[in-house]
């Protein structure tokens, strides 16, 4: 069972000795996941019904105990820092609360339909957020494994929002890390690092090695042979059931970012020590490194692959995969192993983030001075020179843009192509370039003053939109291709998401301008609790709860619980930010003052 379990992760030639992980059981004893069903309780309504079978999945059985045995055979490294847990957790705050946990099937604990939870009368909304985030942790086998989407014991219809997306889990897995209980969240990282290895396919077609699931659902299934007995597997959703079918190129990525804001947090570094962790980190970063035809460092991803999982336009590079990814690879090598293998991946990743943070810099930033210089661009270079490198066309300034941006101030624009640029702001992906150090400080602070400056615009009665302005008339009928769910100033196209309070708060804490935060904070508790915590808000102010807004949206309540933590404690967040890298700047300096060089002659061969 440690050998299967050791060499769950290794990738074809990465470690001599090991098989590959696909061929390899989970468990070696199956009986110990099994349990009898229950004879005298009703079947929940999204529970399986009769007997289902599973052809794509691994029971993937109790592993509670497996990975604890796991990490004491990790070549010394396995061993549970306890006394630095204990130390982190007192300094802290350790409360552990138990509260109802909701199983894989949308029923508590998988198996039984309850009546909806009453809800009881607590003190403060701080109060009923901390109650709200226990009731949506999800249990495998007796542990904590996540949380789920949404959990409105009203909803009949849940679709998707009752598993646990990684994403999604991010806000919730850095709570539960600040009020010092790091069960869920270690349980949380090695469970979907077992899931990376699954093979994945969608009409014949396999993605490669290294993708990390958007979600996954704890299911209770029979086994074959025993009509009396059941056992829970993981269910992992790679993309090929999402709406659109799209990989979550950003599942990868936050799950590293989480790893190392695990290890910080709870003082607890022998999780990223293990070789099946290493393994999932360099499996990550070599499907993101990989060579393609693109001339450009940023990732090219496809519509739909983040946040804004439906088509709103943002395919080609956009800013807030780029945001995540120049923090995942800091993240990677500050938690990397040195070992011999590893010395041709830490180059490429070393050269990767200087040419990224170069680019993002250089060609996304935008204020009124760079604004008036794309307005006055010449078209058609043909040169090793040319200062409209991209060709970008000036009537592509929008005349919303030129009245909009403040004369203090500026923003990383969404997206960058040949031709073409989204000069709409994307609220997280330049909070995260603030978190991450891809933006420098001057750039940080203009794009704090930004927010500030147009404040009723991207906070107004709830903070903050996801994107701004919304695509309207024609161009959203042609980029989102009318899609009812995004309409102008709805869900993705201009909506209020209140999760990225963490994010802003994150930002605003490291350019030690905390006020932004507890300023966006007080705005959002008026009405969040009464209005039954909403996925999103809908029109131009934020007036309305969305349309299709999911109601006990977990991320909102999470990201509101981690606002207020990291303002009541602001050192707090040093787990989740990146420092400015000396190598970086010191390349970047470097480049700046030799050059290009221009060749004497050229030949048309």
């Amino acid at each position: 069972m440690v050998i299967a379990e050791v060499a769950l992760h290794t990738m074809p030639g990465a470690f001599a000795g090991h098989s590959p992980a696909s061929n390899l059981p989970l468990a070696a004893d199956a009986a110990r996941g099994r349990r009898k069903r229950s004879t005298n309780s009703l079947p929940s309504s999204r529970a399986l019904q009769g007997p289902v079978r599973f052809p794509g999945l691994r029971a993937v059985e109790c592993q509670c105990q497996r990975i604890d045995d796991l990490a004491r055979v990790t070549e010394g490294n396995g061993a549970w820092v306890k006394d630095a847990m204990d130390k982190a957790s007192h300094a802290l705050g350790d409360v552990r609360v138990p509260g109802q946990a909701v199983g894989g099937n949308g029923s508590l604990n998988g198996n039984v339909a309850k009546p909806p939870p009453q809800r009881r009368k607590v003190s403060s909304v701080e109060d009923e957020a901390w109650e709200l985030l226990r009731e949506s942790m999800v249990y495998y086998c007796g542990s904590p494994v996540g949380t789920i989407a949404a959990n409105d014991p009203n909803d009949a219809n849940p679709m998707n929002y009752d598993q646990v997306f990684i994403r999604d889990f991010i806000p919730s897995g850095i709570a539960f890390l600040l009020k010092g209980e790091y069960e869920i969240v270690r349980n949380f990282i090695l469970h979907t690092l077992q899931l990376q290895s699954w093979e994945k396919t969608m009409d014949c077609h396999s993605p490669g090695q290294g993708l990390m699931p958007a979600s996954f659902k704890v299911r209770t299934i029979p086994l074959d042979g025993d009509e009396d007995a059941t056992e829970e597997v993981l269910d992992p959703d790679f993309g090929e059931a999402a709406i659109g079918r799209v990989a979550p190129v950003d599942s990868g990525l936050w799950w590293i970012i989480l790893l190392r804001a695990y290890g910080k947090c709870s003082g607890d570094l022998s999780v990223q020590e293990r070789i099946d962790v290493q393994t999932g980190i360099k499996m990550i970063l070599k499907l993101c490194l990989a060579d393609g035809f693109d001339m450009f460092p940023t990732l090219l991803v496809t519509d739909g692959s983040c946040m804004i999982d439906r088509r709103m336009g943002i395919h080609g590079h956009p800013l807030e995969i780029q945001a995540l990814f120049y923090s995942a690879l800091l993240c990677a090598r500050e938690m990397l192993t040195p070992e011999d293998g590893s010395a041709d991946l830490i180059r490429a990743l070393n050269n990767r983030l200087i040419a990224l943070s170069f680019h993002i810099r250089e060609y996304y930033w935008v204020d009124m001075q760079k604004l008036n210089e794309i307005y006055r661009y010449k078209t058609e270079e043909y040169s090793y020179d040319a200062v409209n490198k991209f060709n970008i066309y000036p009537d592509q300034v929008s005349p919303w843009l030129v009245e909009w941006i403040p004369p203090k101030g500026g923003y990383f624009i969404g997206n960058l192509q040949p031709a073409h640029m989204d000069f709409r702001f994307f609220s997280l992906g330049n909070l995260w370039s603030i978190v991450s150090s891809l933006a420098t400080t001057h750039q940080s602070h203009a794009i704090l003053d930004l927010i500030e400056s147009k404040w009723s615009d991207l906070v107004a009665e709830m903070p903050l939109k996801i994107c701004y302005p919304a695509l309207e008339n024609q161009e959203w009928k042609i980029i989102t291709g009318s899609d009812p769910k995004n309409t102008p100033w709805s869900y993705h196209n201009g909506g209020s998401w209140p999760t990225l309070l963490w994010q802003l708060t994150v930002a605003s804490i490291k350019m030690n301008r905390p006020d932004i935060a507890a300023k966006a904070v007080e705005v959002a508790e008026r009405r969040i609790a009464i209005d039954k915590w909403p996925e999103y808000y809908d029109t131009k102010r934020a007036r309305f709860i969305g349309k299709q807004s999911r109601l006990y949206q977990t991320w909102s309540i999470a990201g509101y619980l981690v606002a207020k933590q990291l303002l009541d404690k602001p050192d707090a967040a040093r787990i989740l930010w990146n420092d400015e890298d000396a190598e970086i700047l010191n390349a970047l300096s470097t480049n700046r003052k030799r050059g290009k060089k221009v060749l004497k002659k050229t030949f048309i061969v």
